[in-house]
This record gives structure tokens, sequence and C-alpha cells, in this order.
């Protein structure tokens, strides 16, 4: 691979016209489909071929909607002052005239009499009644609402309270605010300190925000051929093609400019570059692509589109780096050093008359240090690591461990009920009902009965419903025009959140196991996010577990170890747990909510697990490859464990920790923005572990481990090493083929400036 990716560099180096072209046709193409067919979608959660959402259709097509605009559902709640009842005539005769008002209003269809003998919805004390509104769906819900508002002045100052619950739709999505900008501005200044060259660090930044943009209008037309993609899936795709676009060049541009003072020329520090790190950014890459595309085995659609999305910017940040990186490359030369550093490493390429000392003498450099691990900082961290491998691995599992335990305590929910924002109307409205009219009214369930005699069925078993426990209330048995489907609106005794709601669903359909007559589901919104909720949880194992799995087999792949993929899977987990924890630990204990924008403090969304698993597993394995590759590069080149360590760790970990910094700089923007509650969960649970998994993890652990473990950290049986096939994260080909290259040839490929 190496080889290949090195060619791929030297094109795109040689052919700058023809990769802008490319790229312009490509974001051209992408740019048409957006404009002509890119939509988002408000689609609910659901699993295909679970009884809930079946059910669900098969009630869609036994009891179509009325004909007309599409329509949904708001509701008008009032509440009376205190010591005062709305069953009392003129109270009444208010609430009636306020009805009148409502559906009056344009865009509202009709709205329904709370003092319906049929259908009342007054609670038992006359203190809240409720009128339910069906409204077009292409109305302006604030402009309903505001209109809504002006009618009910009366009422309000009678000392009246009027709230609006339901919602029509999210709005148009929110893609990134101030603090995503802030984010990226960090990223910079950590690009500019760690390259100590503008142009070096423009052109990295550059590229990467060039491949988002790319990325994004890809993801934007790739929704084109579809029913169209949530937001939440666009904002993933932005925060995800933006890191590993940035941090991919970075490793690229890093191991570029490691050649340039090596003495390679320019043409040959880019070949090299590219077939060396370039390797790294496609195993890297192919992890998180990997990793995220996999989230299809849960088998929920939204989950698995949202994997997908992120994917395609995962992909087009790799191919930016393969191919951009590389011409921009070419374009810098030696300015990509600092200014210090340039003559001298013009010098070093001009002296360079001896091809082999050239190509050979890359493993012999050991920096400013005799053991190659440096003299600043990070290299007497290093030292310190391996002289003290114990102490530093009890110290890095006591950290995890100490931000891990909150995870302990997780709860989740899928939506919280009445909307996310407890200050809003559509919450107070939620609220009003379910303390007038019990945790359940609002969300029933429906037993579905499908059969020649549904309806008859549907009415012999309403006692056996009853008596389950946890019912409150049964509907009348509400048949279809074809007869053989009905079914029974259950009110359960608590809300769609509460775990005994769930269980409810579970008692309901053994219940109605033994109907013969009929087939029988339970279903409507509340059992669909009950399955969903549950296909989540099983899911989560499921999906760790094959990620593990992945990892051990990628890893023994690249590294031809058994100790390094354990090693490696045991930090993910680590650090995955550190993550989950501190996000516990303040979305959902509410530690330090303001510094998230956090209303309040809630259950974790169902799906943040599942995410953060998919996208800190790629991370993770980013960092293990960068690091790891180098120290294993250096023992294969002949140096005893210990001496490889600090050689491969004083060359990487610079890019490590900047990468990692950067990481945590993007994420965090989403993090901090106060907008959407579980991509800010999502954005801190990435934060903490990136950085958890960088510092602590890779820093610390790993090279302890090794060191521990001596000579035994690169064992691998005979056997399957010889069935492995060579993926060269190292570059061991490309020497091999500067050996036994012609001798011109050879002053190409490594940079000698032989006439």
């Amino acid at each position: 691979m190496s080889r290949w990716l090195s060619r791929v560099g030297a094109f795109s180096a040689g052919h700058r016209l023809v990769v802008a072209g490319a790229w312009l046709v490509l974001a051209a193409l992408f740019t048409a489909l957006t404009i002509t067919g890119a939509k988002f979608s408000d689609a609910e959660f659901s699993i295909a071929g679970a009884e809930s959402t079946t059910a669900l259709a098969t009630m869609d097509k036994a009891f179509p909607a009325a004909p007309g605009p599409e329509s949904g559902e708001l509701v008008l709640v009032v509440e009376a002052p205190d010591g005062t009842s709305l069953t009392d005539p003129a109270a009444r005769g208010r609430v009636a005239e306020l009805v009148a008002r409502a559906a009056d209003v344009p865009d509202v269809l009709a709205a329904a009499d709370p003092y319906d003998e049929k259908r009342p919805y007054v609670s038992e004390d006359g203190s809240v009644a409720v009128s339910t509104l069906t409204v077009d769906l292409e109305a302006d819900q604030p402009a309903v609402e505001d209109t809504l508002r002006k009618a009910a002045t009366g009422l309000t100052g009678a000392g009246y309270t009027i709230e609006l619950g339901g919602t029509l739709d999210d709005g148009p999505p929110r893609i990134a605010s101030v603090t995503e900008a802030v984010g990226v501005v960090v990223a910079f200044v950590v690009l500019l300190l760690t390259f100590g060259s503008l142009a070096a660090a423009g052109a990295n930044m550059l590229t990467a925000l060039g491949g988002v943009v790319v990325g994004i209008v890809g993801v934007l037309a790739w929704s084109s051929v579809g029913e169209g993609i949530q937001s939440t899936t666009l904002i993933l795709a932005l925060m995800l093609g933006l890191a590993v676009g940035i941090d991919y060049a970075l490793l690229i541009i890093s191991r570029f400019r490691d050649e340039l003072r090596r003495g390679a020329d320019v043409d040959a520090a880019v070949a090299r570059a590219a077939g060396t790190a370039g390797t790294s950014v496609v195993v890297a890459g192919t992890t998180v692509v990997i990793a995220l595309a996999g989230l299809s085995v849960v088998r929920i659609a939204f989950i698995t589109e949202m994997g997908l999305g992120a994917a395609i910017a995962v992909i087009v940040a790799v191919a930016a780096s393969l191919t951009v990186v590389p011409a921009v490359l070419k374009t810098l030369g030696h300015k990509a050093l600092p200014r210090r550093e340039r003559r001298t490493a013009a010098a070093d390429a001009a002296a360079a008359d001896d091809a082999d000392a050239v190509a050979f003498g890359r493993a012999a450099a050991t920096g400013p240090s005799e053991d190659g691990s440096g003299s600043g900082l990070l290299g007497r961290w290093a030292r310190l690591v391996v002289d003290r491998p114990v102490l530093t691995i009890l110290g890095a599992t006591v950290t995890v461990v100490l931000l891990a335990l909150p995870a302990l305590s997780l709860k989740t929910e899928l939506d919280p009920p009445g909307g996310a924002d407890p200050a809003s109307s559509q919450r107070a409205a939620y609220d009003t009902v379910s303390d007038a009219f019990g945790a359940g009214e609002q969300n029933p369930l429906i037993v579905l009965f499908e059969g020649p005699e549904a309806a008859g069925t549907a009415a012999a078993t309403s006692k056996r419903i009853a008596a389950v426990d946890g019912v409150v209330d049964i509907s009348p048995v509400q048949p279809a025009e074809s007869a053989d489907v009905a079914f029974l609106a259950v009110t359960p005794e608590h809300g769609p959140a509460d775990t005994r709601t769930g269980d409810l669903v579970n008692s309901l359909r053994t219940a109605m196991d033994d109907v013969k007559d009929a087939k029988v589901s339970v279903t409507g919104q509340t059992a669909v996010d009950v399955d969903v909720n549950a296909q989540l949880s099983s899911g989560l194992v499921v999906y760790l577990i094959a990620v593990v799995g992945l990892s051990l087999l990628l890893l023994t792949l690249v590294f031809r170890s058994v100790v390094v993929p354990l090693l490696a899977t045991f930090g993910f987990l680590m650090s995955f747990a550190a993550g989950l924890g501190v996000t516990v630990a303040v979305f959902q204990w509410g530690w330090a909510g303001a510094l998230v924008g956090l209303d309040e403090a809630r259950p974790l969304a169902s799906l943040m697990p599942l995410i953060v698993v998919g996208v800190l597993f790629g991370l993770a394995m980013d960092y293990q490859v960068f690091l790891v590759s180098r120290m294993h590069e250096a023992h294969r080149n002949g140096l005893h464990t210990r001496a490889a360590v600090l050689r491969g760790f004083g060359q990487a970990s610079p890019v490590v920790v900047a990468a990692a910094t950067i990481m945590a700089a993007v994420f965090a923007g989403f993090a901090f923005s106060g907008g959407d509650a579980m991509v800010a969960s999502v954005g801190l649970a990435l934060t903490v572990g990136v950085l958890v998994d960088a510092l602590v993890v890779r820093m610390m652990l790993v090279p302890a481990a090794l060191q521990l473990l001596g000579e035994a950290s690169w064992w691998i049986p005979r056997r399957l090493d010889r069935l492995l096939p060579n993926v060269d994260t190292e570059g061991t080909d490309l020497e091999r083929e500067e050996l036994h290259a012609p001798h011109e040839e050879r002053d190409r490929l490594v940079g000698s400036p032989r006439a």
C-alpha cells in the first residue's frame, strides 16, 4: 500500500491542476445534486420489522387521514385561577369563545370542543380544559401561537393560564454557531504552535476546511437520492469531517517536514510522506468509516443514516489528505518549515549525494537526545513513563476509573416528554395536562386487532386488557371501514419515559398471546419508543462486541503483534468509559451544567452512547496507529523495546498531542454551543474521550505497558504472521524500492541531486 500511496502523492504533486480540476468537478456535481434534490426528513424513530412499527403502518392504511392538507395536532391548554372551576357557566363561556376564535385562526383546520359530551377533555376538578387543534403542517407555528395568545388576552387578563402544547416541526436545522467557530480558531492556533510556520498551519486548515465543505455538500447530495436526512446527521458529519480532516492533513504535513529535515528534496519528501503517513491515514480513516458504517448492525434506520452520512464526510477527508495535501505541499516546498530551518534543510538536501545513506540514515536520526525521545517536555515525560511503568499504569488506571464512575448510574431516554426546553410553553402544557389527567394521558398505547371479526374480538378482550396492572383507562372499540381491523386506545398509568410503561407494553403483549381469533399488536408512538429504546440498549452491546473484534483484527494486521491490539482495545474501552462518565455527571447529574448551556438535568439521549462508541473507536485507533507505528518502525530497524518506545514516542507524540488538542477543540465547540442537548452531550463525551485517549491512554498506559512487557510486545505466532497480508504502514516497501532502484531512479526517490 505504501508504494501505491507514494505514487498517488507524487502524481498529485506533479499534476496540481489536474487535482484541483477533479475536486472542482466533484464539488460541482455534489452541488448540482444538492440544489436539485437535497432535503431534510422529520421521520420518527422506528425499527423496520418490529411489532410496533408494522402495526403502525397497518393503522395508517386502515385509518387514512381525511382529504385535504397534511395536518398535525397542537393542544390549547386552559388552566383556571386557583379557587375557580372551568365548569362554571361564566368560565365555560369564556373557554368556548376562545375555542371559536382558535378555529378561525389561519392554518388552524379545526378546534375540538373540550366540553363535547362524547369526548370531554376537562379535568375532574374543573381546573384544566384542553382543546385539540388540527393545524396545517406547513403552518408557521410561532405565528399560530402568537395569534392564539392575542385571542386569549381576555382570559389571561382575568388570571387564566394559556399554554400551547405539541409541535409541528423542528424548524430549520441549526448546523453551526459561534462556539464551533471558536473551536476552529483554537485548532488553527494549535497548528501554528505545532508547525511554527504560518504557511504550514494555513495550508493544513484550508485543505481541511475545503474537504469539509465538499464532504457536507456530498452528504446533502446523498440525501437527494433517498427520503432525506435528519439535521443531526449533517451536524455529526460536520463535527467528524472537520476533526479528522485537520488531523489527517496534520499527520502528512508533519511527516513531510521530517523528510525535509532529513535531507530529502521536496518531491521525494512529498512521495515519502504520502507513502508512510498516508498509509496511516488510510488505515485510520478506514477504521473510522467501518466503525460508522457498522452502526447499521443496530438495525435502526436513523442510526444507520447518521453513520453513513458521517462516513461520507470521513471518506472525503481521507481523499483530500491523499491528493490535495501533496499538491499543496509541492507548492509550499521548504516554506512548510519554520523560517530558521529552511536554509539548513535546503543545504542538507543539496549535500545529500549518497543515496544509500539518505535511504537508510533515516532510522539513525535520533533527534536532540541520544535515545531519540527528545529533550523537551515530551521527551522527559517519555523517559519518566518507561522508567516507572508500574506506577504509570496505576496512575492512568485510577484517573480513568474516577472519571468513569458516574457512568454506573447511566439512564437514557429517547426524547424528553413535552420537549427539550423546560421553559417552553410546550413543556408547560405537557406538565399541566399530565398533572390534571395523569402521566399517561397524552401518550396512549394502541392495541390493534387484525382478523375477520376484529371489532368483536377487541370488545371481548377489553376487560382482560383493563385488568393488566398499569392500565388506567380504555377507549371504546374503534373499527375500520374494512371491518377486519379495529383498535383500542389504552391509557397507561405512567409517562412514556417511565420504565413501568415499558413493562406495561411487554405485559400487554404477553396477555394477548393466546388470542386466537385475531392478530393482536401493541403499537402507538409510545410503544415504538419503547421498542427503539430496547433495541438501542441491546444494539450497544452487539456493536461494542463488533467494534472490539474489529479493533483486534485490524491492529493485528497492522502491527503483526498480539499484545498491541489487546492493549489498544482495552485503552479504547477506558477512554469510552471516561467520556461517558463525565457526560453523565454533567448532563444527568447536572454538575457544571451551565458550562454547556444545560437547561435541566435529564437522562442522556438513548442513541448517544452508540454514536460515541462509533466515533471514539475510530479516533482511538487513529492515535494508536500514529504513535505505535513509529515505535514499531524503530523496533523493526533494530532497536530494543525501550529504545524503540522512546524513539517512536519522540517522533509521534507531538503530532498525537496536537491532533488530540485540535479534535478536542472542535468537539468542545459543539459541546458548549448551547444548542441541541444530544449534540452537546456527544460533543462533551468525545472531547473528554479524545483527551483521555491521547493524554492518558496513549501517552501513559501504552508506552508503560510496552516497556513492562519488553520484547513480548511484538510477538505474533509465525503461522498467523504468514497468513496476514502486509499493510506496511511504516514504508518498508518504499525502502526496498529505493535500495533496488537504478542509480538515477534512486536519486529521484530519496532526493539526492545527482547530475
